[in-house]
């Protein structure tokens, strides 16, 4: 028995891949053509992938949405665990990445869930928001851009999702660094501030797990 989280190491963290991991071919093949590209470092992991989809599922949510697409891994993930008639509004600013992503979407079958909004997410939110149809509308939120941004886009998302929704969001322990006082870079700083504030915030139950770099899980009240 343990009382806390046991420290992961590659040996055990190989072990809970290879005891767990369903990962479906497409989205293996997508990973490992995102591992040869530039800033590969920015997809999540498999196993967080695979979570997020058993989110999806247990929420038997409907429509998703997205704040930093990427090549597509998460997006993917989500949109094979939603129903046939699901969607995903996926926000991304990069035309190069998110063309990776629509060709591995179109060859898993699930394009028509995906509506791809190209461009800075505050402003999309904005008009989602203006949009009286979009508001208080969406199941489930991924997170996971620009740090500095996660406040802002943190709030409008709010908005966009009905009571009883989840909203996921990633990177929130910044590799260790949000418990080392001796990094104050302007991301680790806004993300330390952005964890307190979310377990303060009264509109939301809250959990934040430690799977990847730290996924913190706030479902509206």
């Amino acid at each position: 028995m343990s009382n806390r989280t046991i420290s992961m190491t590659d040996a055990l963290y190989d072990y809970l891949c290879n005891a767990s991991l369903r990962e479906p071919e497409i989205l293996k093949e997508l990973r490992t053509a995102t591992a040869k590209m530039p800033n590969a470092n920015m997809q999540i992991a498999p196993e967080q992938g695979q979570f997020m989809a058993l989110l999806v599922k247990l929420m038997k949510a409907h429509k998703a949405l997205e704040i930093g697409t990427f090549t597509g891994y998460s997006s993917l993930s989500v949109a094979l665990a939603l129903p046939a008639l699901g969607e995903v509004v996926c926000c991304d600013m990069s035309e190069e990445y998110t063309a990776v992503a629509q060709e591995f979407w179109e060859r898993a079958g699930v394009a028509e869930k995906m509506d791809l909004r190209l461009g800075p997410a505050l402003e999309t939110l904005d008009q989602m928001i203006a949009d009286k149809n979009q508001a208080g509308t969406f199941d489930f939120a991924f997170i996971d851009a620009d740090k500095i941004e996660y406040p802002e886009y943190y709030e409008r998302v709010l908005t966009l999702l009905r009571p009883g929704g989840l909203i996921v969001v990633d990177n929130v322990l910044r590799g260790g660094r949000v418990a080392d006082p001796g990094e104050n870079d302007a991301g680790t700083q806004v993300m330390r501030q952005f964890n307190e504030d979310l377990k303060n915030d009264s509109r939301i139950e809250l959990s934040l797990v430690p799977i990847a770099d730290g996924l913190t899980l706030a479902m509206k009240r």
